[in-house]
């Protein structure tokens, strides 16, 4: 039921089904960086609409080479186009996020 109601409000918001692993194949660290994901990098990450592109790339589990210590790196300090969440997340939620990044496959 959660599922469908996620997947459901993601085809609402036009965004891209694929980025989003089913809730009962991720663990608790693992939803929580989804939800985090879908709050605060959705936005710039994700389609948001059908056909329109995205702000910075897709990301998945291959992001930055698949290199988890590269991708808490860049989600803290962020990149000349990306702002720095440091201030935003504690060192335990971008941890989540980037297990949650772990399990989305490339596209």
């Amino acid at each position: 039921m959660r599922s469908v109601l996620i997947a459901a409000c993601a085809v609402a918001a036009g965004l891209s089904l694929t980025s989003f692993a089913a809730a009962e194949e991720l663990n608790a660290t693992q939803q929580l960086g989804r939800q985090l994901f879908g709050q605060s990098c959705a936005v710039c990450h994700l389609k948001q609409q059908l056909g329109a592109a995205t702000y910075g790339p897709s990301l998945s589990q291959a992001s930055l080479g698949g290199q988890e210590d590269v991708m808490r790196e860049v989600i803290a300090n962020g990149t000349p186009r990306m702002p720095a969440f440091k201030y935003h997340f504690e060192p335990a939620q971008i941890d989540a996020i980037v297990r949650y990044l772990k399990t989305v496959p490339p596209q």
